[in-house]
């Protein structure tokens, strides 16, 4: 293992980690105006709706199954499932999922692209955002047929150990991508980036999207009626309207 990697899979994570997290909460408390998703849909609603679902339905998916794939330890599933049958269901259901998201992020980027309204109140970060994301499913995708190289998981194991040691902070993770190919290393690199861009761009609504989920296990609020001290032999107030 060379410096950049030592620097990129063994020190970057953290500084993204920790720029995703401050960042995040420093923006919050000094910038609540800018804290939102920026919805163009006023501009032009005809490719968004199809677009963005798709590409929420597969990003969503992506994220919830790279967090718990990597993120859950071999002992857990190793009793009901191979680490082979992980990796394969992990590539039929992520190649779907990601082919959706790609195809819902493409019809975003070509829209805010070619529609000179959206274009010209699109911020430069709104694009470059765009870009990454279309990059980043790219090489997600193109990490399946590398993966049906080493269907016994292997390399999905390692990616899995990497991923567990830098959340535990654990000495030896980029020794663990020694044998990743350059699509892999790139594929994490640039999700990385992404957590380190993640407080500066329009993404940090998604915050917004997990902390309504609190409303469900959130208690009733009491809502009780107004009574009104009307003295003795005053009549009621009238109703707005009521009567001539």
């Amino acid at each position: 293992m060379n410096a950049l990697d030592n620097f990129l899979f063994g020190l970057y994570p953290y500084i993204c980690l920790t720029v995703f997290l401050l960042g995040s909460l420093i923006r919050f408390d000094r910038d609540q105006y800018t804290w939102k998703s920026d919805s163009s849909q006023l501009l032009k609603a005809g490719q968004l709706r199809v677009g963005s679902n798709l590409f929420h339905v597969g990003v969503l998916f992506l994220f919830f199954g790279h967090f718990f794939g990597m993120l859950t330890p071999h002992f857990v599933y190793e009793n009901f499932i191979t680490a082979g049958s992980k990796q394969l269901m992990a590539m039929v259901s992520g190649g779907i999922a990601g082919t959706l998201g790609f195809i819902g992020v493409t019809i975003l980027l070509h829209r805010r692209l070619s529609e000179p309204r959206i274009r010209a109140t699109s911020k430069t970060s709104d694009i470059v955002l765009l870009v990454l994301l279309w990059l980043q499913l790219a090489l997600g995708l193109a990490t399946i047929p590398l993966s049906g190289q080493h269907m016994d998981g292997s390399m999905m194991m390692k990616l899995a150990g990497w991923a567990q040691h830098i959340v535990t902070f654990q000495p030896g993770a980029p020794e663990l991508l020694s044998e990743a190919g350059w699509i892999f290393k790139m594929h994490m690199f640039l999700g990385m980036s992404i957590f380190f861009i993640f407080p500066f761009t329009r993404l940090v609504h998604v915050w917004s999207g997990f902390g309504a989920a609190a409303y469900l296990v959130r208690p009733y609020q009491v809502v009780r009626a107004r009574r009104l001290n009307v003295p003795a032999g005053h009549n009621q107030p009238r109703r707005p309207g009521a009567g001539v």
